[in-house]
């Protein structure tokens, strides 16, 4: 197995099929929620929605970004979502960031292994394969915050 294989492994067990990290994945996690629980806003933190946003917003960045040779996401709109207000808008959202992530999957499987240390886009991004482990990394930090949140939701802790 090559070393995109092995990325695109821990990439899909952060979004689909995976519990060793986190004991959890984002398909798990979202596909019970219903849209007021996905839009929810537990204290001063993001809601579920948002941070779904957020981490789909980031791989439809770098799946473009790997596509075209051009980073066009920007960190201060990472956030900007459309209010979130029926079943239909959340379940849209959800399945994006779902279909995004299998796609980011496959992008990554069909990487040459030589590819991995090549510049991402400008050299002050760094590689590629940093960029592929910190896509990773992103998503297992805000997958943490999802599973705590849904938490606080269905406790009543709110």
């Amino acid at each position: 197995m090559g070393q995109p294989e092995q990325i695109a492994d821990r990439f899909r067990e952060v979004f689909v099929d995976g519990t060793w990290i986190a004991n959890t994945n984002y398909q798990e996690q979202l596909s019970d929620l219903s849209w007021r629980e996905a839009t929810h806003k537990v204290l001063q933190l993001n809601s579920i929605a948002a941070l779904s946003f957020h981490v789909n917003y980031y791989l439809a960045g770098v799946i473009e970004a790997l596509a075209k040779g051009v980073l066009d996401i920007r960190d201060k709109y990472s956030f900007e979502m459309t209010e979130i207000s029926s079943e239909e808008a959340w379940l849209s959202l959800r399945d994006e960031l779902m279909s995004n992530a299998l796609k980011f999957e496959l992008i990554i499987r069909a990487l040459p292994d030589d590819s991995l240390d090549s510049i991402f886009v400008d050299a002050k991004y760094g590689t590629n394969r940093r960029n592929l482990e910190g896509i990773i990394e992103h998503s297992y930090y805000h997958l943490g915050q999802i599973v705590l949140i849904k938490k606080m939701i269905r406790s009543k802790q709110v």
